[in-house]
């Protein structure tokens, strides 16, 4: 967006004011809000299209605002929504994984899981019945290890970058957060109904999932566009509640400030979340 190369979809229209993931305190509601109250803590996703979250007051819909209780801190709930979200619904939907531990056993690979994405989906995940692989740069493995990855691979070795099981397992599902990895990479690695649910899918992702449905393959790339829905994060600030997962934040920084925490952001590599507050 910053670029313009998603005009003129977005943004719509000058000024526009960047962010959709915002946790904080109601202030006033519409005359046809029902749910909330001034002074209630909530967590929202805003639209994409008119933006807002970078600023000392936004305008969110009843419909994407979910309660936050005392346990959750503001920071720890305004990264939850498009990250949490995407990582959910790449699992619950795509992966066949069910968080509440029953099935059978899915491998798992999750690509640039130090990320934003890749943080809640590593997390999520464990609450299933999987075997989790991961990638990251070497200096969040450790990190890594500790949200529950069963193995982690730091992507600029050999084993890594073919994104080889350091056990020879093959992968039923792999969650991608990461961008310049060709199926080529992939399709050896997974098992024989194996797919790669792409969070970010370029022109190439979009061609490769076209030539795996006409050509019957049971290996399938899957180009995912996150659907959000109000119940799915009530449960996702629940989690995070009840301590079942967490928000691995990256930076704090001042809104007087923002244009660092958008840098760091552009930059590509941070770990977990960066939060921008008052």
């Amino acid at each position: 967006m910053q670029k313009g190369m998603l005009r003129p979809l977005f943004p719509r229209k000058f000024p526009y004011i960047p962010g959709t993931d915002v946790a904080g305190e109601v202030i006033k509601i519409g005359s046809a809000v029902k749910n909330y109250k001034a002074g209630d803590k909530v967590v929202a996703l805003l639209s994409h299209s008119s933006g807002g979250g970078l600023a000392e007051f936004a305008v969110a819909k009843e419909s994407l605002t979910v309660a936050r209780t005392p346990e959750v801190s503001a920071a720890e709930g305004a990264g939850l929504p498009v990250a949490g979200l995407t990582a959910y619904q790449a699992l619950n939907q795509f992966a066949g994984v069910k968080l509440d531990g029953s099935g059978q056993q899915v491998n798992l690979l999750i690509t640039a899981a130090s990320g934003g994405v890749g943080q809640y989906a590593l997390q999520l995940a464990k609450l299933g019945n999987t075997h989790v692989t991961a990638t990251c740069g070497a200096r969040n493995m450790d990190l890594v290890k500790s949200l529950g990855a069963d193995e982690v691979l730091d992507y600029k070795t050999p084993d890594g970058a073919a994104l080889k099981s350091p056990s020879g397992r093959k992968y039923d599902a792999v969650i991608h957060c990461a961008t310049g990895i060709p199926w080529s990479t992939f399709e050896p690695n997974l098992s024989a109904k194996g797919k790669v649910i792409d969070i970010t899918p370029d022109a190439s992702a979009v061609m490769t999932f076209v030539l795996k449905m006409l050509t019957f393959s049971n290996k399938r790339l899957v180009p995912l566009l996150m659907i959000p829905k109000r119940k799915n994060l009530d449960y996702l600030v629940k989690l995070v509640k009840e301590g079942k997962i967490k928000t691995v934040i990256d930076s704090k920084h001042l809104l007087s400030r923002a244009e660092d925490a958008w840098a760091k952001s552009i930059d590509g590599h941070a770990t977990g979340k960066i939060i921008v507050e008052p």
